[in-house]
């Protein structure tokens, strides 16, 4: 714990809670019994769907602070802990499906669109690490003009997002794409997602302009927005889809920013923010166990979510001290943690 707690000294605090809220969020999601037909299940999906977009926004303020995209690096990062979790997943998605499809095309499609258990924000990382890098290899040299430069590409990739999570949905079911393709399709909507890593970016660059007045104003919006998103959901108003939509990227960024202007810090969040890759990749595991090999399901839905969530917390924290203990730094680099 000695060298955790060192090297949480050189990591941003509010960022690694930020991130520790978020990964939390994610087992929350993942533990909510499937389908969604409960109205408290849609509504606790709801409050809890903001924390892609958190891993987003903290990405794009990070680099707005450094100036620079450190691409080779950021890449390698994310890419040899998800080849190896995606093996592991791979074998199990075998094991549990006979018929599953081994051709190599497949396989390779699987991979470059983690295609695989909930792997998605993966590929969107990735995307949007890239449109990270082109925005601030375009802006320039960190002059007034270049800030200007990159204020204006953000502002016009936020506008984009929008337009891109209005129109994707109606323009592939014109093109007669299959609702399970479509939820595919908006799950990797690489406009949409960089939307909040351009947020994050655009905070960073005017942090300075929030004030105490503006949080609590800050969070009584972010309930109305909630309440807005939440009820599109329930009573299938208009687009109600759960990711790239109006309502949620209102919900979703006004989260974002009012948890950023909060300024959280837990010592015990940041912990697990710092190593919420490793529990990100392989917290699956024992949710899909859970499901698969137990009788949680019998205990009634809030139950089942109940001990799943808190199971899936307590083992991957656990798994995360005990790799941080026990490999080497190249093998916790190796795992994502």
């Amino acid at each position: 714990m000695s060298v955790s707690r060192a090297t949480a000294q050189s990591r941003d605090s509010v960022v690694d809670t930020m991130r520790g809220i978020a990964i939390l969020m994610v087992i929350g999601i993942h533990s909510l019994p499937q389908p969604l037909d409960a109205i408290w299940a849609k509504s606790l999906d709801a409050a809890l769907r903001p924390c892609v977009p958190v891993f987003l926004f903290a990405s794009g303020y990070l680099t707005a602070l450094s100036g620079r995209v450190p691409l080779a690096k950021r890449l390698k990062a994310a890419l040899v802990p998800y080849a190896i979790a995606f093996a592991a997943a791979y074998i199990y998605m075998a094991l549990h499906n006979p018929a599953m499809d081994h051709r190599i095309g497949t396989t390779l499609a699987r991979f470059g669109l983690a295609y695989v258990f909930v792997y998605y924000y993966v590929f969107v990382y990735v995307c949007c690490t890239l449109g990270l890098w082109l925005v601030f290899a375009a802006g320039g040299d960190g002059q007034p003009a270049s800030r200007q430069r990159i204020t204006t590409l953000l502002l016009l990739s936020i506008g984009c997002g929008l337009l891109t999570g209005s129109y994707l949905d109606p323009a592939m079911s014109r093109l007669g794409a299959s609702d399970a393709l479509l939820d595919e399709i908006r799950t990797r909507d690489i406009p949409f997602w960089f939307s909040f890593a351009a947020l994050g970016a655009l905070t960073a660059m005017f942090r300075d302009l929030f004030e105490q007045d503006m949080r609590r104003a800050l969070l009584g919006a972010v309930l109305a927005a909630y309440l807005f998103y939440t009820a599109a959901r329930i009573l299938n108003l208009g687009d109600a889809a759960t990711y790239d939509s109006n309502a949620f990227f209102l919900y979703a960024a006004l989260f974002c920013v009012s948890l950023f202007a909060i300024q959280p810090k837990s010592a015990l969040l940041g912990w697990i923010g710092s190593g919420s890759y490793f529990i990100y990749l392989w917290h699956i595991f024992i949710v899909m166990a859970l499901r698969d090999h137990t009788g949680l399901r019998q205990l009634g839905g809030v139950a089942s979510f109940a001990v799943s969530c808190v199971l899936t917390a307590l083992v991957s924290t656990a798994a995360l001290l005990a790799v941080r203990q026990l490999a080497s730094p190249r093998i916790c680099r190796w795992l994502g943690a």
